[in-house]
């Protein structure tokens, strides 16, 4: 009996099972990973390109309005008349809305000077965050006179 390929079939004829050649399994692993790795890359490189194209949050300062335009970050807002003083420590302002004290809103800020826009009616873009006291608590980043 004369055997002409690596294996047998076990279920006892004598014909020999055809078998890939080794080589040709690994060229196509070869393809397969610079395929993959093509696609990667190009996933990545577009990932990156509209990363450096998002724009910068802009800073004004002009009469009427300060801060930073960002509405992604700030994308809370409210119209009132800003006065000062916080509820039982929680921020430095409050803006006084229609409706009585339980519709206050509750304002601290690090990029924006509150203190000059007492008085006014103005409205205020900002990030929210609970309060233990107050029922709106803010942090303000852009605010503008009405």
């Amino acid at each position: 009996m004369k055997s002409e390929g690596y294996m047998h079939s076990l279920d006892g004829s004598s014909e020999p099972t055809k078998t890939i050649p080794m080589p040709f399994v690994i060229g196509i692993f070869i393809v397969f990973t610079i395929i993959g790795g093509v696609t990667a890359f190009f996933l990545t490189s577009s990932k990156n390109i509209t990363q450096t194209q998002s724009t910068t949050p802009v800073s004004v300062q002009t009469e009427t309005t300060a801060g930073i335009v960002d509405k992604a970050t700030f994308k809370d807002s409210s119209t009132g008349v800003l006065r000062e003083g916080g509820i039982e420590g929680e921020g430095n302002f409050h803006l006084e809305r229609p409706g009585g004290v339980s519709q206050n809103v509750y304002l601290t800020s690090s990029t924006v000077d509150l203190g000059k826009y007492i008085g006014k009616k103005v409205t205020v873009w900002g990030q929210t965050f609970q309060g233990q006291k107050a029922g709106w608590l803010m942090d303000v980043g852009l605010v503008e006179i009405n």
